[in-house]
C-alpha cells in the first residue's frame, strides 16, 4: 500500500504536489536545499527570518529549569465524577460513552458557573478541559430553551474542527443543531447551513466576519459567545475581527473568556467582552520535565532528510510529529519522506480543509504514525500518545518551542524532543544527544 513506486496509487493523505521543478510562487528549491541545518533556500521573500541554530541551547536552557513555585490552581480536596452533576440523562451518557469519568479543576470551578449564567475569564493552557468545561452547560442550556443560540469562536481551523467534534460527541441522539463556519471551505454549504437556524455556530474570525458581511449570519438573538485561545487568536492579528463580530452581538448575553495568557491587548479586550466575570486559573507553570530535550547533530555533508529518516526507522519513534519552518517546506518533507517508504501526512494553511481534516483524523487513528506541521496549523492541538516531537527546522521563538514540545508528553506520559543543529554549533553540556550521531 504504500510502495514508493505505486505513484498512481498514491494514498490520500499526501497531496500529490510535485515538487520536482519548485513551485511558480515559491521561486523553486535550490541544490542542497536539504543539506546540513540550513533549512531551504531560494523562493522569493524567503519565508520567516531563518534563526540560527545555536538558539535552540538557549530553548532548551530555558525550557529546563525547574519550576520554582506550584501550578496556579484552586485546590481541589476529592475527585468530583461527572454523575453528581444532574446533568441530563442523555447527556450524561454521551459523556461517560467518550470516556470522562472525572472533573478536571477547570470544570468543577467551570461548570457552575456558566450554569449560573456568569461571565468567566478561564485561564488555561491546552489539555486541561476547558472544552468540555463550557460545551456541558452550554449543551444543558440549549436543551433547557430551545431558542438558545451560541457563538463560538477559534483561532485556527483546527482548532475550531475539535470543538465542533467534541459538541458532536455530546450532542449525540439530541436534537441540536450546529453550523461550522470556517476558511477553505464553502461559503455556499456554510450560507445553507446558518439558513436552518442553527443552535451553536462554531467558527473562526476571518469566515465569520465574511458572513456577517453578507447578512448570512445574524447575532442579535444569540445569547452566548465563547473565544477560545484568545491570546492566538491576537498574536495571529484578529483582534479588529473580534471586536466587530463582538459589536453585533446583543449587549445582553453571556460571556465566556478562554486564554493561555493575560497580556496587555487581550486585558483590552476583556473589557469590552465581559461584565463582572469569574475569573478562573488553571494555568499551570511552564515545566518540561517530563520531556527529554536532545539536539541531533547533522554534519554539512549530509543531508537533513536522510537524518530524519535514519531516526524515524527506529523502533521507539512509535508516533512522531515534525515541525518545519514554512508550508513549503513542510509539503517537501513529506513527500520525499513519503518516497521513502514512511506512512506519513502533512498539515499546513496551504491545504484545503477536507485534507487537513482527513491528516489530523488519520495521524489521531493510527493510521499513519508521523505527520509533518506547520506551527500555526499545529497550534493548540490536543494529539494523544505523540512519542517524540522532531524539530526539523529551529522555531522562531521560545514560546514556538515550548509549543511544539508540549505535544508530547501528554496526560502524565513521557515524550521525547529532538532539535537539528548544525554540525558546527556549540554543544550543550546538559544535554545528551550523542546517541543520534552517526
Amino acid at each position: 500500500m504504500f510502495n514508493s513506486r505505486a505513484r498512481s496509487t498514491r494514498p490520500t493523505y499526501n497531496s500529490g504536489r510535485s515538487f520536482g521543478g519548485g513551485s511558480p510562487r515559491s521561486g523553486g528549491f535550490r541544490g542542497g536545499g536539504f543539506r546540513g541545518g540550513g533549512g531551504f533556500r531560494g523562493g522569493r521573500g524567503g519565508g520567516p527570518k531563518r534563526v540560527s541554530d545555536s538558539t535552540i541551547h538557549s530553548y532548551i536552557s530555558r525550557a529546563s529549569i525547574k519550576p520554582t513555585s506550584a501550578p496556579i490552581t484552586t485546590p481541589i480536596l476529592e475527585e468530583v465524577h461527572f454523575e453528581s452533576l444532574n446533568l441530563l440523562p442523555q447527556l450524561l451518557t454521551n459523556v461517560i460513552r467518550h470516556g470522562y469519568t472525572s472533573l478536571t479543576p477547570i470544570q468543577i470551578q467551570g461548570i457552575p458557573a456558566i450554569r449560573e449564567g456568569k461571565d468567566v475569564i478561564g485561564i488555561a493552557n491546552t489539555g486541561t478541559g476547558k472544552t468540555a468545561a463550557f460545551l456541558i452547560p452550554l449543551v444543558e442550556k440549549i436543551m433547557k430553551d430551545r431558542n438558545y443560540k451560541a457563538l463560538i469562536v477559534a483561532p485556527t481551523r483546527e482548532l475550531a474542527l475539535q470543538i465542533q467534534d467534541e459538541l458532536r460527541k455530546f450532542t449525540s441522539g439530541m436534537p441540536i443543531y450546529s453550523s461550522f463556519c470556517i476558511g477553505k471551505s464553502s461559503m455556499y454549504t456554510q450560507i445553507r447551513e446558518l439558513q436552518r437556524n442553527p443552535h451553536v455556530v462554531v467558527g473562526t474570525p476571518g469566515r465569520l466576519k465574511d458572513l456577517i458581511d453578507r447578512k448570512a449570519l445574524k447575532l442579535e438573538r444569540f445569547s452566548m459567545v465563547i473565544l477560545d485561545e484568545a491570546d492566538l487568536m491576537l498574536d495571529m492579528g484578529f483582534i479588529n475581527d473580534i471586536k466587530e463580530i463582538i459589536s453585533y452581538l446583543p449587549k445582553e448575553r453571556q460571556s465566556l473568556f478562554f486564554s493561555a495568557t493575560l497580556s496587555g491587548n487581550i486585558n483590552s479586550l476583556i473589557s469590552s467582552f465581559v461584565t463582572n466575570p469569574v475569573t478562573i486559573s488553571v494555568k499551570t507553570t511552564e515545566t518540561t520535565s517530563h520531556i527529554t530535550q536532545e539536539v541531533v547533530s547533522v554534519e554539512p555533508t549530509v543531508m537533513k532528510i536522510e537524518k530524519l529518516a535514519s531516526l524515524l526507522r527506529q523502533e521507539d519513534f512509535k508516533k512522531v510529529l515534525v515541525f518545519g519552518r514554512t508550508k513549503m517546506g513542510v509539503e517537501r518533507i513529506s513527500q520525499d519522506l513519503y518516497a521513502k517508504g514512511f506512512k506519513v501526512t502533512s498539515i499546513h494553511g496551504d491545504k484545503a480543509q477536507f485534507q487537513r481534516q482527513q491528516s489530523l483524523r488519520m495521524f489521531k487513528e493510527d493510521v499513519v504514525n508521523i505527520m509533518i506541521a506547520t506551527d500555526v496549523a499545529a497550534r493548540g492541538l490536543d494529539i494523544p500518545n505523540v512519542s517524540h516531537v522532531i524539530n526539523f527546522d529551529v522555531p522562531q521563538t521560545y514560546e514556538d518551542y515550548i509549543h511544539r514540545i508540549g505535544r508530547t508528553g501528554r496526560a502524565n506520559k513521557t515524550g521525547k524532543a529532538l532539535t537539528f543543529i548544525q554540525e558546527n554549533a556549540r554543544p550543550l553540556k546538559t544535554q545528551s544527544y550523542s546517541s543520534y550521531r552517526r
